[in-house]
């Protein structure tokens, strides 16, 4: 199959620093080219003094994009995400390389693209839409519907000046949206809005989607990528650093750009945390098979093992773990309680003790775990503890068969545990 989207050798160079050539008077001009004949060119006769002012927002992207793909691309601020889309949207235009795209192209890169702050939310549908490659005709026999799916029918003749930043992207995306691109693009568009029209928009996505179109998609939000896209592009400093199936490229994210990491370990016992009673050795977030992973199907369980060295014997040991989401929000907290350590004195040795906290129990995100070695025995004592020492993220399922359902949309709350439901016909109402 043709790619819908080709990129090859794509670079993209912004000048820092300097005027437009416009805004410079004849002296500069003079005194400048005076001034760069006077450094000495390099081997791609580019000078000392330009090279201070160039920065490469891209740097060789390669990508195929093939009809129907949903891609999610991903990365710090400042890795070049927007760049690309801008050039994808043909907004700007690379400095290097070349872009081959077939089809219809829609763009939301930001909130209100296209929009004039004085003309009204129907005036701004037509122009809009104009600007998007749509005939009077097709925007004026869409128009109705691309207005009820914003919910602004009571705004729609008011200035768009007077909208609020939810509006502006209710609006923009309709139209977007409705234009039945080839190919839409979207910049973090979904950050904007509450959650019913986020799953509106979720749900036209999914659409758009499914009748073969292929969709760029920009997001910080990690479940949304996840739960979204098939493919994800990684960019880090202009450069693609990974690309492939969704979870593990967000395991590489994480890794990489937020010290996020599945497992700790102390070299020796006195870089470990803890006293002369307990010390932590290792913490590590495992699989089902024992393997240390950072990202979990939220249909699987998860494992956190804890490692320490008693150093003195006869103390009454309890270790525990707490888990914080992304928001800081404290999830929960357990403790051993089981029959063979309860009360019992532990001798010196090392120890492992591990907690399994069963799939479909948490909610999608990122969680960090705090772990401690404690004696609640004769009085609650702190022995070792460390904050924030693992990290692990929860993957979402559109399988089915999880607690999310057939609902596509976010789900708030720090658990999602997966519930027996049962229902009986009370009443027929034949």
């Amino acid at each position: 199959m043709k790619p819908i989207v080709t990129i090859e050798n794509v670079s993209k160079r912004y000048r820092l620093g300097g005027l437009h050539p416009g805004y410079l008077t004849i002296r500069d001009l003079v005194g400048g080219a005076f001034q760069r004949a006077a450094f000495r060119r390099d081997a791609e006769g580019t000078t000392a003094g330009e090279r201070r002012r160039d920065f490469w927002a891209l740097r060789d992207i390669n990508l195929s994009v093939q009809p129907g793909e949903l891609v999610g691309v991903i990365g710090r601020n400042g890795a070049g995400k927007s760049t690309l889309l801008k050039i994808l949207s043909r907004v700007t235009k690379p400095t290097t390389g070349r872009v081959a795209m077939y089809g219809r192209v829609g763009s939301l890169l930001e909130v209100g693209t296209g929009f004039h702050a004085e003309l009204s939310g129907r005036e701004n549908v037509f122009l809009s839409g104009a600007i998007l490659g749509m005939r009077r005709a097709e925007i004026e026999r869409k128009f109705d519907e691309i207005v009820a799916f914003s919910e602004l029918e009571k705004f729609i003749d008011t200035p768009v000046k007077r909208y609020s930043s939810g509006m502006y992207v209710r609006l923009a995306f309709s139209v977007a949206a409705h234009l039945e691109p080839e190919i839409l693009i979207m910049d973090e568009v979904l950050a904007v809005g509450d959650a019913a029209f986020q799953q509106k928009c979720l749900d036209k996505m999914h659409a758009i989607r499914q009748h073969g179109r292929t969709i760029f998609f920009v997001s910080h939000s990690m479940p949304a990528v996840t739960r979204l896209c098939r493919r994800v592009v990684l960019l880090h400093e202009g450069r693609i650093v990974s690309e492939g199936e969704p979870q593990a490229v967000v395991n590489d994210y994480l890794s990489a750009s937020w010290n996020i990491t599945a497992e700790r370990e102390w070299p020796t016992p006195e870089e470990a945390p803890g006293n002369e009673v307990a010390r932590l050795a290792r913490v590590r977030v495992l699989d089902a098979e024992g393997t240390p992973t950072i990202a979990f199907d939220i249909r699987r369980p998860v494992r956190v093992e804890i490692t320490y060295d008693v150093l003195t014997a006869g103390h009454v040991l309890t270790p525990h773990v707490e888990f914080h989401n992304d928001t800081g929000v404290h999830v929960f907290s357990s403790h051993d309680t089981g029959d063979e350590w309860r009360r019992t004195p532990r001798a010196v040795g090392r120890y492992a003790s591990v907690i399994t906290i069963p799939g479909n129990t948490l909610s999608e995100g990122t969680l960090r775990a705090n772990v401690s070695v404690m004696s609640h025995v004769p009085q609650t004592t702190l022995h070792a503890q460390a904050r924030g020492v693992v990290a692990f993220q929860v993957i979402d399922s559109q399988q089915g068969d999880s607690a999310r359902g057939d609902y596509i949309g976010p789900i708030p709350g720090v658990v999602r545990p997966l519930l027996n439901w049962t229902t009986s016909l009370e009443t027929d109402g034949r």
